[in-house]
């Protein structure tokens, strides 16, 4: 027994001593220590995290905190993206929620009808129009109508006459019944002498039975009508044939349209129009389209669309300014249609996102498409769109402002570079070198009144602003397109053709944010032109406040490098961050932080 627990206890012994040498080795050895609580690697994890902005991914800094720029709390950046396409834009899903993302799945539209507004104004009918003619010589006595626009009723007195020649006619008729049966045939002349000057054969009648001889007549209106222009005063003598008065018929009248030459291929005789005038806003007319000017007028670009519209109440009057509308089906079969919330305009191009399927990270792809025909909330899709793709209707600003920021393909973006790719995309044309110094010098007086303009967003003052969008626009008509020659010419016709439309709004609008939506887009063609072209002075900076547009972001240029947020004005004045000068270049420089967009002051 004793021997059996001795044994027991040795190789109790040696157990222990076998692991206490173990132990002893690793603390030798480093392999292990007792004060080590915690994984380390989660501190070199920590340590490496970048901390970013889900709307202004250029902020990018190793500690968490506010954007300088908006601020948002900073998120940790998300290096998982592998893509390499400049076209396509990853997102985070907190990125997606704060921008409000929305997309729409585009389908097929069946006999897609096409809504054509037009602006055009009431016309008096040319074929209602007569002139009112003395069909006597003489001086006039006295006039029944004494002023322009005085309604007449055929067979109403318009004036008296006394006429020499008319005397002798009648003494001539008193003579030839004197030798009636000798010579019945000068009775015959003598009458129709006077017929000729359309006296009645009851007047005639008259004098023969009287045996006197009247010295005035009277003439009497030949139609029913307004008179538009009274050509004689009383005491005036006048000739056989000579016009006395204009009168014109308004019962009915010509509605005239301005038809754009884009629209004529949809417009066809007989077509329904409606249309409005400010004059009666509760009003609705309606009318077809029953003649369309072969010619299109060299200056305008439009051709006129004739119709016509009963007036026997006389509410309508011509001169009026109308709004009409035509619905049409354009073709037959099915067509692709795309929202027009979906579509972003620069300069020709229109551009759209497509949300890519089946994306562990939400990912947005840059598409240019072709349009065909408004179709009211919709275009018709020529191509660059298949059925069943998800484009973005809401938000696409702010995926774009994102994918400028990120040296990825924009509408602003002159040049990008794939990540491990050298190719090059162009968006935004270089003349800044074929351009005349004179052509820069014009563009350099519109920037001066386009801050003018921006000043009185500035104030939230539409009133100013409408003043500065006057004045915008005819210093625009300044600028001398002949200085520019072969495609940088026909550039620049696309961005006046824009720039023109979007002031012109600004005049119209009397809200200020109405305004301010086409200030933006003002802008944006801005800042293209400046970009393409180039222009002479101080050193201008390009300013973007990405809560503009109801987050979508928008652009500005500004003489001073201090935030002064024209979309905002006293609300968020600080809102905004500057993204690029003028004069300028536009390049790609690759970091390990980011490729982004360079702008260079020369």
């Amino acid at each position: 027994m004793k021997s059996s627990k001795s044994i027991l206890f040795m190789l109790l012994a040696m157990v222990v001593g076998i692991g206490i040498g173990y132990l002893a080795s690793r603390f030798i050895s480093n392999d292990f220590s007792p004060n080590d609580q915690h994984d380390h690697s989660a501190d070199v994890q920590d340590e490496a995290t970048i901390w970013t902005c889900s709307m202004h991914p250029q902020i990018q800094q190793p500690e968490p905190g506010d954007c300088p720029i908006c601020g948002m709390e900073l998120i940790p950046l998300d290096n998982s993206s592998s893509s390499n396409d400049p076209l396509v834009l990853e997102m985070t899903k907190e990125a997606i929620k704060l921008a409000n993302i929305q997309t729409t799945v585009i389908g097929e539209s069946s006999n897609p009808e096409k809504s054509i507004l037009l602006n055009g104004k009431i016309q008096a009918d040319e074929r209602r129009s007569s002139s009112q003619a003395a069909h006597i010589p003489g001086r006039i006595e006295q006039l029944f109508i004494t002023f322009t626009g005085e309604r007449v009723a055929k067979g109403q007195k318009l004036a008296v006459i006394y006429s020499p020649e008319l005397v002798t006619a009648q003494q001539e008729l008193l003579e030839a019944l004197r030798f009636t049966d000798i010579n019945p045939s000068l009775v015959e002349a003598a009458r129709k002498k006077l017929q000729f000057w359309k006296i009645s054969l009851n007047d005639i009648e008259a004098i023969e039975k009287s045996g006197e001889i009247k010295e005035t007549f009277i003439i009497y209106a030949e139609m029913n009508g307004v008179v538009a222009n009274r050509r004689i005063s009383v005491g005036d003598y006048v000739k056989t044939g000579q016009v006395l008065f204009d009168i014109i018929n308004l019962n009915k009248l010509w509605v005239l349209f301005d038809g754009y030459e884009e629209d004529l291929a949809n417009i066809r005789i007989g077509d329904r129009v409606e249309f409005t005038t400010p004059v009666l806003p509760n009003k609705t007319f309606q009318t077809r389209i029953d003649y369309i000017d072969p010619i299109i007028n060299p200056k305008t670009r439009v051709a006129s669309l004739r119709a016509e519209i009963n007036n026997a109440s006389g509410i309508l009057k011509p001169e009026m300014f109308v709004k009409g509308e035509i619905k049409t089906n354009l073709t037959t079969g099915e067509k692709l249609t795309v929202p027009k919330s979906a579509i972003l305009w620069t300069g020709k191009r229109s551009v759209v996102y497509v949300k890519l399927p089946d994306m562990d990270i939400p990912s947005f792809k840059y598409k240019e498409i072709g349009l065909g025909a408004s179709l009211g909330d919709n275009y018709l899709v020529e191509s660059g769109l298949e059925i069943g793709e998800e484009v973005v209707t809401h938000g696409n600003f702010a995926i774009d402002a994102a994918a400028q920021l990120n040296n990825q393909q924009s509408m602003m973006n002159k040049v990008v570079k794939a990540k491990g790719d050298s190719k090059v995309i162009s968006s935004i044309p270089d003349y800044t070198t074929s351009t005349p110094l004179a052509f820069k010098e014009q563009l350099s007086s519109l920037v001066q009144v386009y801050f003018d303009l921006k000043d009185g967003f500035v104030a939230t003052d539409s009133k100013l602003a409408s003043t500065a969008a006057q004045s915008f626009l005819t210093q625009l008509e300044k600028v001398d397109m002949n200085l520019l020659k072969g495609e940088a010419h026909m550039y620049w016709m696309e961005q006046l053709k824009g720039m023109t439309g979007h002031v012109e709004q600004v005049i119209q609008k009397s809200e200020v944010e109405d305004q301010r939506t086409q200030f933006a887009f003002l802008s944006q063609l801005m800042i293209q032109t400046l970009g393409a072209f180039g222009y002479e002075g101080d050193k201008l900076y390009i300013q973007h406040c990405p809560m503009a547009m109801n987050d979508e972001g928008a652009d500005w240029i500004s003489k001073e490098e201090q935030i002064k947020n024209p979309y905002f004005g006293d609300k968020m004045m600080k809102c905004g961050s500057v993204t690029g000068t003028f004069p300028m270049v536009m390049e790609t420089t690759g970091t390990t932080a980011q490729n982004s967009m360079k702008f260079h002051n020369h």
